[in-house]
């Protein structure tokens, strides 16, 4: 009965050979400089609740003024649709290194890590990211775009910060 299932080819000499994986990895490095000073730009950073400035998260779970801590795990909405994704925070340096695993999907695995530096300029901003798994050129085509922009909108929104327009008095009549 074996040699018959041999001569038609069928499948389970596949179930004995060694597993072969396909391992992509993709890294890129986007830096800016910005006017504001790196104590402001560090706040922007930890403040992990205030996602607003990030172009491919649009929320998270975390309550306002929880800052990044090494450990610490969290879930975030991305503006690509509504998959939810965990972050895990590696490595924070005071005022100078925030590092984050991103776990999205089980074929990927995406590195973030936020650096600051002051510099004669101002304060050099570089975001780098790193794709690992078989799934990475496929993520990174859909996520390039955004991940250009990362630095740039952060530096951005360090320096003119979105202010709230307070309620003008209304008067008796006013809806």
């Amino acid at each position: 009965m074996l040699n018959l299932l041999n001569r038609v080819n069928f499948p389970f000499k596949f179930l004995h050979r060694k597993r072969r994986r396909l391992q992509y990895t993709l890294a890129r490095t986007y830096q800016t400089i910005s006017t504001a000073s790196v104590d402001d730009v560090w706040k922007k950073i930890i403040d992990l609740a205030d996602v607003s400035w990030h172009p491919l998260l649009s929320s998270t779970n975390l309550p306002h003024g929880l800052v990044a801590k090494p450990g610490l795990i969290y879930e975030a909405m991305t503006r690509l649709g509504p998959f939810p994704i965990r972050i895990f925070v590696e490595r924070v340096d005071d005022k100078s290194l925030l590092s984050v695993r991103i776990l999205a999907l089980p074929g990927i695995e995406e590195r973030v890590t936020y650096e600051i530096k002051s510099s004669v300029l101002g304060t050099c901003v570089s975001y780098s990211v790193t794709l690992q798994g078989w799934l990475s050129p496929l993520v990174w085509s859909l996520t390039k775009p955004y991940a250009a922009r990362v630095a740039s909108d952060l530096a951005q929104a360090v320096e003119h910060p979105i202010v709230e327009p307070s309620s003008p008095d209304r008067g008796c009549f006013d809806f």
